[in-house]
């Protein structure tokens, strides 16, 4: 077996851009501080959960630095779970699954280390799902970019535990330390859990469900907003629509309800919007003719399997503004289009993607904007 390095430990990528390194201080001080909250859960097969590690370090430093066994992982993008199988695969390490609920995940875990987000909203979901079914000793240690983090964290934190602390700073990363979950006494069968979140939208006469951290959370995005605004000429002949990036699922429920005969394809790269996107589309009576699929960009439709693609894409990564999701997109739209097909495309009227969709796609036309957003149809030729 390869020695374990951190050093060496990227993600892959699939396109010609460099190699992405994966370990940063924040990963390396959860490694570190791991066995000073909960050295005796370490040792306890089953005992550890891994939380939104993005490329698979922190899971792979447990197993190999302080010989976890029976490692669960949850995490809400694809690109990280793939991330820690192809490194996984690199340095051939093993000994983690992914569990398919939140329970399956946490039942009488007694240490749960998690890379915190922006999000506190699915700070707030994972917290209270330890909190519910993990032992009653358990210890959630969290880690962060101390610039990113704010106070209200720790409140998000002390609605699920007794007592939460903070770390010194350590470089340019914190911790936060939650213990004495709240529900460790009580009967936890019969606590409910606030997530997903549903919220009927009068606007659009809809309910939306959404788990924390999806973009737009149970509201309507204004970029969405504009879209559906002309929505109905898009492709009106269209027997298959794709909506790429679905998110709390309002644009895949929405092109259901008016067209009663269409079936949709929602697709996200996160666990999180694919099953807002079920329940959004549930919720609303349209569930038999929508189909949820996880994936990276839609990296895994079928070619030639749609008339219509529509999208709203994202151009942040989590702290980051990028436009590599978005250029991912619309590459797979492509693909995924038939010949005299179209991508419509809603997108911050700053970000000038017509010269991408034009070179990607095929011809490109405007069809509407606002003094904020564009919306453009590509024609697949």
């Amino acid at each position: 077996m390869p020695p374990f390095d951190f050093a060496d430990l990227f993600r892959r990528r699939s396109d010609a851009g460099p190699d992405l390194v994966a370990i940063d201080g924040t990963d390396r001080f959860i490694l570190d501080e791991a066995p000073n909250v909960h050295g005796d859960a370490l040792r306890q097969p089953g005992a550890v959960a891994v939380v939104d590690d993005v490329h698979g370090v922190i899971t792979l430093g447990v197993l190999a630095l302080h010989g976890a066994a029976d490692v669960r992982v949850v995490q809400d993008s694809l690109v990280g779970e793939r991330a820690l199988e192809a490194n996984a695969g690199t340095f051939g390490r093993r000994g983690f699954h992914h569990p398919d609920s939140y329970e399956a995940a946490f039942r009488d875990a007694r240490l749960v280390l998690l890379r915190l987000s922006k999000s506190h909203d699915r700070l707030d979901e994972i917290a209270r799902a330890v909190a519910r079914f993990a032992a009653p000793d358990v210890v959630l240690l969290c880690g962060g970019r101390t610039k990113f983090m704010t106070l209200s964290q720790n409140d998000v934190l002390r609605r699920s535990f007794g007592e939460v602390t903070a770390s010194r700073g350590r470089g340019k990363s914190r911790l936060l330390i939650a213990q004495d979950p709240l529900t460790a006494t009580a009967n936890r069968a019969a606590i409910t859990s606030p997530w997903p979140r549903v919220v009927h939208n009068d606007e659009l006469g809809m309910t939306i469900a959404a788990h924390g951290g999806v973009f737009a959370g149970t509201s309507l995005d204004l970029g969405t907003r504009v879209l559906l605004g002309v929505m109905d000429d898009a492709v009106p002949t269209a027997r298959v629509a794709v909506d790429l990036g679905s998110g709390n699922g309002v644009i895949a429920t929405e092109i259901a309800r008016r067209r009663s005969t269409i079936k949709v394809v929602a697709t996200d790269v996160a666990w999180t919007a694919v099953a807002s996107t079920r329940a959004t589309a549930d919720l609303n009576g349209v569930g038999d003719r929508v189909t949820t699929v996880r994936s990276d960009a839609g990296d895994e439709l079928d070619e030639g399997s749609a008339q219509l693609v529509l999208c709203n894409p994202p151009f942040h990564a989590d702290t980051t503004v990028s436009t590599d999701a978005a250029e991912a997109m619309f590459r797979n739209a492509a693909t995924i289009l038939q010949s005299g097909g179209e991508l419509w495309c809603v997108w911050n009227s700053h970000l000038r993607y017509r010269p991408v969709l034009e070179k990607v796609v095929g011809p490109t036309r405007q069809v509407t904007r606002t003094d904020r957003f564009t919306v453009t149809a590509s024609r697949r030729a």
